[in-house]
Formats: structure tokens, sequence, C-alpha cells
């Protein structure tokens, strides 16, 4: 059974709301804390050019294979617990990575932060989808939520390059420590929860399954962005990848218990909901990717500067997220999904025209830039989280809080190596036609071309969800059976 109101009812289940979002932030803050500090762990443990990206992927690879296994282990052994679990383990791991002496040591740590952020996320999420039952208070609730884990990239970079410059490269994994365990600490406060009941036989073959094609699948792109999509060592991960999922739909359709059941992904809108964030997550990790290259090799800015550039973004973001929270119930998803994605595509168009200088771009390109995808991605993440995880049985709500999670890594994994691949292409297409252009010439060009592609990306998640998620309803999906 899920949480009840008598078990979650007076004040003490807001507790939910803070300690949940603080495990939020763990999980999105450590997909980009580490990247500034990378090249002073590098010169210290010795790591080379080619290997130093397992930093990186290592975490990228756990953290998006294991998260429909973490959806389902938070169901069986009840959420809070699971919870708790994962929060524990994510410390353990990090304090590792900031002892290790070799790159195999901080490679296996990062491994293991990634294991138990695939536990952590999805028990997170089914905390709060659990408790706040009432829809404006669950709007409320994911508004808060989504504004923290569009803000975390952003305060990553910031917190990575001051604890690199100020306190050393291994502080970007104990700060994580700390922050753990408070939350640790307040689950102490989060009303008790009862596991899902599902305690048939584990679906071993959709966990192998599902881990190999989604870690296949990442690593592909991981590999896309040094070797070229043309290498075989993209190309195999990624058909073997595409295989490897395929398989994997096939069993769950069979399975008695399956680790996917088929009826989460029955309804339209919720289909919908998670079509638009993986839409979402593709564009705008390659504008997070252009923007920090741009105000670093361009503008001239410091990793610090550059992540400060992008706090603008994050403000709006929980602007976005807050207004969105608050009208859920009040609107159809569709009304805060659309002129979401609507914004977003704006915002990476004025980008497209990003002069190759970099002179008075602050005001005229950047800020408008940052403050319109910041509110369009705001006005996206609570909906889509509401639709993908309401009106699910009480044992599919780790499966449907897993595949929220799980689309989007696999969309900020794609966006990062596809948009990064179509700028190098644009780059020297431009240097070949025009070889007396100066490389940053042909740099911002790639950029511009790639975020083109970002805002047709945007555009198209606009007319393939909208029939999708259009409806008379007000935030909720039918049940189902």
């Amino acid at each position: 059974m899920g949480v009840t109101e008598h078990e979650t009812g007076g004040r003490r289940r807001w507790w939910v709301l803070p300690v949940v979002c603080a495990a939020q932030l763990l999980v999105v803050l450590d997909g980009t804390i580490v990247n500034i500090a990378l090249p002073s762990a590098q010169r210290e443990l010795g790591l080379t050019d080619a290997s130093r990206h397992w930093a990186i992927t290592a975490y990228a690879l756990a953290f998006g294979g294991l998260l429909l296994i973490g959806g389902r282990v938070s169901g069986a052994l009840g959420h809070r617990r699971a919870f708790a679990v994962g929060l524990a383990g994510f410390a353990v791991a990090s304090a590792l990575g900031g002892l290790a002496a070799d790159p195999v040591a901080l490679f296996a740590a990062r491994a293991g932060q990634g294991v138990f952020a695939a536990l952590l996320a999805p028990a997170g999420l089914a905390l709060l989808t659990t408790t706040f039952t009432g829809t404006r208070e669950r709007g409320r609730a994911l508004g808060v939520f989504a504004g923290v884990g569009a803000a975390g990239s952003a305060v990553g970079l910031v917190a990575g390059g001051l604890l690199a410059e100020h306190a050393g490269w291994r502080w970007c994994l104990y700060v994580n420590v700390s922050v753990a365990l408070l939350a640790l600490l307040g689950t102490a406060l989060v009303p008790a929860d009862r596991p899902s009941g599902r305690r048939g036989r584990l679906d071993v073959a959709g966990a192998v399954l599902s881990a190999a094609g989604f870690g296949a699948v990442v690593l592909a792109c991981a590999e896309a962005g040094p070797r070229g999509w043309g290498s075989p060592v993209v190309l195999g991960p990624l058909a073997g990848g595409a295989l490897l999922l395929a398989a994997f739909a096939a069993v769950e359709v069979r399975a008695a218990d399956p680790l996917l059941p088929v009826r989460v992904l029955r309804h339209r809108a919720r289909c919908g909901a998670l079509l638009a964030i993986t839409l979402v997550f593709v564009a705008m990790f390659g504008f997070y990717l252009f923007m920090s290259y741009y105000a670093q090799d361009v503008l001239g800015c410091t990793p610090v500067q550059a992540g400060l550039v992008l706090i603008v973004n994050a403000l709006a973001a929980v602007v976005g997220s807050t207004v969105a929270g608050r009208l859920h119930g009040r609107v159809p998803p569709a009304a805060l999904v659309l002129p979401g994605l609507l914004a977003a595509a704006a915002g990476t168009a004025v980008l497209t025209r990003l002069p190759p200088q970099g002179v008075d771009v602050l005001w005229s390109h950047l800020l408008p830039a940052l403050v319109l995808t910041g509110l369009g991605l705001g006005c996206v993440l609570p909906p889509t989280a509401a639709l993908a995880t309401s009106a699910v049985r009480p044992e599919d709500t780790g499966a449907a809080s897993a595949t929220y999670h799980a689309v989007q890594q696999l969309g900020a994994a794609l966006g990062t190596a596809l948009l990064n691949t179509v700028a190098a292409g644009a780059a020297g297409t431009h240097l070949a036609a025009h070889p007396d252009a100066a490389p940053v010439e042909a740099q911002v060009h790639g950029y511009t071309t790639a975020l083109t592609a970002a805002t047709a990306i945007l555009l198209a998640a606009v007319l393939v969800t909208a029939p999708l998620i259009a409806s008379r309803g007000r935030g909720t999906v039918p049940a189902a059976r």
C-alpha cells in the first residue's frame, strides 16, 4: 500500500520536501561538480587524457543503467528505507572518492555514487508523490523539487570551481558527505511508508537487459564526442544497446512480475510527458555545454565565472517551476508544458545569432536566452513529473519515478553527444569553406548551428507532445489498470 493520509497527516510530512530536495541536489549537482575539478584530479592522480572521462562516464553509466532496478528495489523495500540506503551509500562512495589514491579508485567511487543515485532518485520522487496526494500541494512540492533540480547543474559548476580553487578537488566529493548525512538525519522526520508488496521473483532478465541496454547507449553517447559517431567504439555499443532495449521491451510484455510494467506506459498523457522531458534534456544539455564553452573560450571567463553566468538560468528555472507548481491543478498540464517548450525554443533561437567577437552580447543575447530557457525548463519540469507519476498503482510508483529519471539521463547523454557532434562538424565545414576565417569564428559558427538544431528539437517536442498531453483534465491521468 502507499502512504495513507493518516500516516502523512499534519505538518510532519512537509519535512519530506527539504529532505528529498537535498537528495535531488546531490544527484544533479554531481553531474557537473566533478567536471570543473577534473583537471586538478588528473594532475594529482596521473589520469591520462584518454581515461579521464571515466570520472564522468562511470557515474553516468551506473546511474542511467540501474535506474529501473532502483525503482523496483525502492518499491520492494519501501521508499523511505530505500531513500535512506541510497543516501548512506552515496555518502560512503563520495568519501571513498575523496580519498582516492589512484585513477581506478576514483572511477570505482564514481560508479558507486551512480549505483546509489539510481536508488536515491526514484525513491525520492516516489516519496514526494505518495506523500503529497492533494492536487495543489503536490503541485507546490513538485515545483520546489523541479526548481532544485533545474538549478543543481549551475550550482555544481560554481561550487566545483570554488572548491577546486580554494580547498582542492577532493572537496568536490567530500562536500556530498555532509549534505547526504544531513538528509539522512532528516529521514527520521519523514513519515513511514510501507513496501509495495511486490515480493514476487525478481525479473532477472529484465534487470540485466535494462542495465546493459541503458548502459550501452550512455557509453556510446559518451564516446561519440571524442571519437565521432562513425567509430566502431560508438556504433557497437549504440547498436547493441538498441537491441538490448528492444529485447527488454519484449521480455517485459511477457514477464509475470516485470521490472517496468507495461501498464505504466499505456497512458497517452504519461507517454507524452516522458517524450517531452526527454527532448527537453536533449536540447538543454547541449545548450548548457555551448554556453559554458562560449563563456570561457570566447568571452574569456573562468570556470567559476561561467558558472555564475548560468546561475541566471537557474534562478529563472526556479521562478518558472514555482509558478508552474502553483498553477498545477488549476490549468491543464498542456497549458504549462507547451508554452514552456516554446519559451525554451525562443531562448535557444536567440543564441543562433551569436557574433564571433563576443562584444556586447550579455544584454542582447546571453541574458534573454538564459532567462527564456530557464523559465521554459521550469514550466516543463513540474507538470511532466506529475503526469509521469500520478494515478499509477502504489506498487508501480517506484517504476514510474525511475522511468522519469531514466529518460532524463538518456536525453542528457544523447543531447551532449549529438549536438557536440553537430557543432564540431559545422565548425570543420566552415573552416574548409573559409580557409582565412579565424578559429573562433568557426567555433562560434559550430555553436550556432548546434543551437539551431536544439531549437528545432524543442519545436518538434511541441508538435509531437501536444496531441498526447492535451486533455480536459487538470494535472492527472487516468489510473492504471
